[in-house]
């Protein structure tokens, strides 16, 4: 398999690689890590006719925290980056687990927490986890920037509202007293497999009731997916065996699987009802479910 024959530009700055995007008006696309973005060009699935690289871009890649603002991750941090974080092991450290649970070694030194948000595959891992914190993305174009919160950046599967000209450059997580987050997922085997299920949760727990739940769902709709039903059934509760097996049942019903090579609608309905149980648990530290380890 060969690329097609493309444009190629690596601007220095940001204001020139949006001036680039502009002007070259939707037949460009964004090149960071290309672990997405060039495996479908040798598959003929698309061909733009140029490449905007990000490479020579400086200050897109830090993971930092900012006083007031939380944590902000440049888009261009690499999965691997968020495994090694100390930021995001003290703050955050599901993302950093739900990034050591993505693809190999190799292809988490490449793909970036940019290309797995704008690519919005229903599968991708990071997008449930970054919404169950309340995360929200900056985009850069021609005329300025903006912010939205994530859990409105996506429209379908592999769509999303970002402008032709536009620049995601960093992903931010406010500051919150969550009780604790998680994600898991099943996939078809141990390694480099998309999720057939992804759910994560973050939840806050005062004394012993649960003040605020993030119920995501990933894979099982055409976008990641809260589970409203499931959290309001959460929230002002104190959390017992019962309740989590009826939560579950609310965000196997709240989905909207299909049926698959990977998997049935059905199958992936219960997936669903197991993993929101796994995840709970998980985030509240309840006994039953080990601890990933990270790398």
């Amino acid at each position: 398999m060969y690329l097609p024959d493309f444009d190629y530009y690596a601007p220095a700055t940001l204001k020139e690689a949006c001036f680039n995007l502009a002007r070259l008006d939707g037949d460009a696309k964004v090149l960071a890590g290309g672990t997405d973005l060039l495996p479908h060009m040798k598959n003929e699935v698309i061909a733009p006719k140029a490449l905007v690289s990000l490479k020579e871009i400086q200050g897109m890649q830090e993971i930092t925290y900012v006083p007031g603002r939380g944590v902000v991750i440049g888009a261009k941090a690499t999965h691997n980056a968020l495994v090694r974080s100390q930021v995001l092991r003290d703050r955050y450290p599901s993302i950093s687990e739900t990034a050591h649970s993505m693809a190999n070694y190799q292809i988490r030194n490449r793909g970036t927490i940019g290309g797995n948000i704008v690519s919005a595959v229903p599968s991708a891992d990071l997008p449930p986890i970054l919404m169950a914190l309340d995360a929200s993305v900056v985009m850069a174009g021609p005329h300025g920037t903006r912010t939205i919160p994530l859990e409105q950046f996506f429209v379908g599967p592999r769509c999303s509202v970002i402008a032709c000209d536009e620049i995601l450059t960093d992903i931010v997580i406010p500051d919150q007293a969550a009780t604790g987050s998680a994600y898991f997922k099943f996939g078809l085997r141990r390694s480099g497999a998309l999720a057939v299920v992804g759910v994560a949760a973050s939840i806050v727990v005062n004394e012993t009731r649960v003040a605020q739940a993030h119920v995501v769902l990933g894979a099982v709709a055409p976008t990641p997916v809260r589970a409203f039903k499931a959290e309001q059934l959460l929230i002002g509760n104190s959390v017992t065996e019962a309740l989590l097996e009826e939560v579950g049942r609310a965000a196997a019903d709240e989905c909207k699987p299909i049926s698959d090579i990977r998997g049935s609608e059905e199958y992936r309905r219960d997936m669903v009802r197991v993993f929101t149980k796994r995840a709970l648990r998980k985030a509240l530290h309840l006994p039953g479910e080990q601890k990933r380890g990270v790398k």
